[in-house]
């Protein structure tokens, strides 16, 4: 169900009007659900269970960049999750919103040895290790440390996610892990590594799937790949099949999580069965977007309505530095008016003040607007604040998460004087 929804033509996140949160906070404001997180992590919890998954044979690592508010942290935390970091500012996060560091794994293309020490100090759960050059890294860092670095490889298995090219991870184009080819010499050398415990395999291959078919094709993979380590005495203890599934922003139809990790422990139930005497393997996701992406919107208030020859504009005071992924990738955000308007209508492309003709928020969209009114850009909970910048000295906007009827500030809004306060003149 949506926790956005019209009350007495006001636009309400849970039980709180986002006119009285605006009013409150001011503009651009994020504002996030408790109960779209909560309801978002538990289909995947809920799955799990159905499947006869406990925490000893399930975990679920919510991916940090897509929304890293300590709060959000602290919430999913409290569910049960685990975490997917990919630098070492993200451990930290989850370490100040109170998550468990063993229950965290770190992925990412260009871990420094700073990051490789402290996740070690830490014990984190796993490293996702995505080429030759990190794996011999790690293990120098770990024995200078005195440890043993837990490890699977992030395995590139070549299989097109069918997705928007900026977030496609698994094809053999990708930056991303170990080609699937390579991957079985790598698992050798890992193992031979004197400073290294192979603990686990890793796939990712994509974001914003709406289709389990890739991920099935990928799993499949994996599991062959998983036979031929066994064939070789390198056992893995879990098998962590990445992150993907999208959302509704428009339009589109993604797969229910219920039954894609339904079709996905079936598989698995049946190779363990047929190869392994029915013998156990976690299994382990990623998941990021589909948490919390529809579990938050971006208010902000239009300024001017500037009409021309070509083209209609809303010039509101969010941008591109607010929410990126329109400029970056041409997504596809809603909007709606936080107070209904029926009369008026005209097609607008909703730009921001940014200096860039690349600042817009959302294309030739039929709105009733008049300047002072407030919209919400739907489906921003994800990819929204963390891609967020200081461009053209904007301070980053505030954060709200929404409880029923209260409302807490997560995140106060910044002010100019914060974004040159760690600068200096030279005299």
């Amino acid at each position: 169900m949506s926790h956005f929804s019209y009350r007495n033509g006001v636009l309400h996140a849970e039980q709180v009007s986002l006119d009285a949160l605006a009013r409150q906070y001011g503009s651009p404001l994020y504002v996030y659900s408790k109960a779209a997180l909560v309801e978002n992590f538990s289909a995947y919890a809920d799955a799990c269970r159905k499947a006869g998954r406990d925490s000893e044979g399930a975990l679920i690592c919510y991916s940090v960049k897509s929304n890293s508010n300590l709060a959000v942290l602290n919430l999913l935390g409290q569910q049960g999750s685990g975490f997917d970091i990919v630098s070492g500012g993200e451990l930290l996060r989850v370490i100040a919103a109170g998550g468990d560091p063993r229950k965290v794994i770190f992925s990412g293309v260009g871990k420094g040895r700073d990051e490789m020490k402290l996740a070690l100090q830490h014990d984190i759960l796993c490293f996702n290790v995505e080429s030759i050059p990190e794996l011999h890294r790690l293990n120098e860092v770990a024995g200078e440390a005195g440890k043993r670095a837990r490890i699977s490889l992030r395995v590139n298995p070549n299989v097109d996610a069918k997705t928007h090219p900026y977030i496609s991870t698994g094809l053999k184009e990708n930056k991303f892990g170990v080609a699937y080819e390579d991957a079985l010499d790598c698992y050798r050398t890992a193992a031979s590594l004197p400073n290294i415990e192979v603990v686990g395999i890793d796939c990712h291959i994509g974001s914003q799937l709406l289709d389990d078919a890739p991920l099935l094709e990928a799993l499949d993979k994996v599991i062959e790949l998983i036979d031929q380590l066994a064939a070789e005495n390198i056992h893995v203890h879990h098998l962590d099949i990445g992150g993907g599934i999208g959302i509704t922003y428009d339009d589109e139809k993604p797969v229910a999580i219920g039954d894609y990790l339904a079709r996905l422990f079936a598989r698995v139930d049946a190779w363990r069965k047929e190869k392994y005497a029915g013998a156990a393997i976690k299994v382990m996701f990623e998941p990021g977007r589909s948490i919390v992406g529809n579990a938050g919107v971006l208010v902000t208030e239009v300024q001017y309505l500037k009409h021309s020859e070509a083209k209609n504009f809303a010039v509101v005071d969010a941008a591109m530095n607010d929410l990126m992924r329109p400029a970056m990738y041409q997504a596809w955000h809603g909007v709606q008016t936080v107070r209904q308007e029926q009369n008026g209508a005209q097609v607008y492309d909703v730009v921001g003040p940014v200096c860039e003709s690349g600042d817009w928020l959302a294309r030739e969209r039929e709105l009733a607007i008049q300047p002072g009114d407030l919209l919400a850009l739907t489906s921003a909970g994800a990819y929204g604040m963390t891609m967020a910048s200081n461009y053209n000295t904007r301070g980053r906007a505030a954060e709200v998460l929404v409880d029923g009827e209260r409302a807490h500030l997560i995140r106060k809004r910044e002010n100019p004087a914060d974004l040159f306060a760690l600068e200096s003149i030279v005299s």
